[in-house]
């Protein structure tokens, strides 16, 4: 092998050491993007049932006013009640005392109606204030889960934040190490390719694609004249077993 075949094996041994990095380095970012995307729809589904708690909350409150008002209905009609009923041996006439009566009446008649729709009323607040408290237990259990899960979210950050960091300073005491023209085209390769710049060929397919690669790729690889790629994929080729 000449004096240039071997100073691109070179090449390539360090870009294959520098995939193992970046490999790790597109791993970590895309979990740092995924993790807040996580913890998002936690978040989400959170305030919708807050919402929801919010929504009881203004329904129970809502039927307590309409309770209120019909309580004091009721007490209107009873004050009525009483003065008409007060004012019968006040009648100078029969017709006068019959019409009293009916009025009497008929004010019992609407009181009987305001009562029944209090009774009903008691059991709607009854039935309100229940789903009410299942739903506050619920939203409280949530609530625990979901800090649970954000400290958690937070924590895995951090973590792959660090690491990310770590492998961010290895890979600058490795690139430093490659040709300009070669590590120019493994990053755009490493760019288009989501994190895979250079492969290893796996019985005579490429590791990126699995595209069957020719006798005559094959042979160029062994060369070391230059940087061979899959003509499907682009990724650049190696051969692991000649390095």
């Amino acid at each position: 092998m000449t004096v240039a075949g071997q100073n691109l094996k070179d090449q390539i041994r360090k870009l294959v050491e520098l995939q193992v990095i970046d490999e790790e380095i597109f791993r970590f970012k895309r979990e740092l993007r995924e993790k807040p995307a996580e913890f998002e729809a936690l978040k989400v589904e959170f305030e919708s049932k807050k919402v929801k708690l919010k929504g009881l909350e203004d329904k129970l409150k809502s039927i307590q006013v309409v309770m209120k008002e019909l309580e004091l209905d009721l007490k209107v009609k009873e004050e009525g009640i009483a003065r008409a009923d007060a004012s019968l041996s006040l009648l100078k006439t029969n017709k006068e005392y019959q019409a009293r009566l009916l009025e009497i009446e008929n004010l019992k008649a609407d009181k009987s109606i305001v009562e029944e729709k209090i009774l009903l009323g008691y059991d709607e607040v009854d039935a309100a204030r229940k789903s009410l408290e299942t739903e506050k237990a619920t939203v409280l259990q949530y609530e625990k889960e979901f800090n649970a899960k954000k400290k958690q979210v937070d924590d895995d950050v951090a973590v792959i934040g660090d690491r990310l960091k770590v492998k961010e300073s290895q890979r600058t005491h490795i690139a430093p190490q490659v040709r300009p023209d070669c590590l120019s085209r493994y990053e755009r390769v490493l760019k288009n390719k989501d994190g895979l710049g250079i492969v290893k060929v796996v019985d005579h397919t490429c590791g990126g694609c699995f595209m069957h690669l020719t006798e005559q790729v094959l042979n160029e690889l062994k060369k070391y004249e230059q940087i061979i790629s899959c003509d499907m994929c682009a990724r650049i080729l190696y051969l692991a077993d000649d390095l």
